[in-house]
């Protein structure tokens, strides 16, 4: 394999770094992500060179740490969605307050939110607490399939190791947005086909 022209760090390096307000590069079932912490959300847009207008994405370990912040109306909504189908490719677009809400989607009140089917992306998440996430690639190219594609993408960003990354689906996430009790609304179809 060819040296990349970034770091390759293990998980409780990167999520120093993470903390710390770096930026970085790491697998999902999905596709690769590019993410920061949610306080060091905003570069996301910038390194991307994507609109502000379009949401983040909240990647967390587990359904509770997640769950937790979500409105009440629509808690169990989400809780049977999530036990349905996380860890997996299910992003679900909730009612969802404070300040995290804010740095990802601003001046809404809806949030995405997801935990990746990736072993090594959780484990990695679980150090770092959630974060903020896009697919790594430049807004309206092509996406990224493996390591040497997103460091192509973002040079200079350091990557979770080890090295190779597990193979993703290549689909995006399938999203879902809460519409009130009971109800859903299909926004995006993706690798889940969830029943509604």
């Amino acid at each position: 394999m060819e040296l990349l022209p970034t770091a390759v760090l293990e998980e409780s390096v990167l999520a120093s770094r993470l903390k710390a307000g770096s930026a970085a590069l790491f697998p999902t079932d999905t596709l690769p992500a590019l993410a920061a912490s949610p306080d060091h959300a905003a570069q996301l847009w910038t390194i991307k060179r994507r609109s502000a207008d379009k949401p983040l994405i909240l990647m967390g370990a587990s359904p509770q740490e997640l769950l937790e912040q979500i409105s009440p109306l629509a808690f169990e909504d989400a809780k049977l969605m999530a036990k349905r189908y996380w860890p997996g490719a299910l992003t679900l677009v909730v009612p969802f307050s404070g300040i995290v809400a804010q740095a990802l989607n601003p001046g809404a009140f809806t949030l995405g939110i997801r935990v990746p089917d990736c072993v090594l992306t959780r484990s990695l998440l679980k150090q770092s607490g959630p974060l903020a996430t896009t697919s790594a690639n430049l807004s309206g190219d092509d996406p990224s399939f493996s390591a040497e594609d997103a460091a192509a993408c973002f040079p200079g960003l350091p990557l979770l190791g080890p090295l190779p990354w597990p193979t993703p689906s290549g689909l995006a996430s399938t999203v879902l947005t809460w519409q009130g009790v009971g109800r859903w609304h299909l926004l995006r179809r993706g690798s889940v086909v969830p029943e509604l």
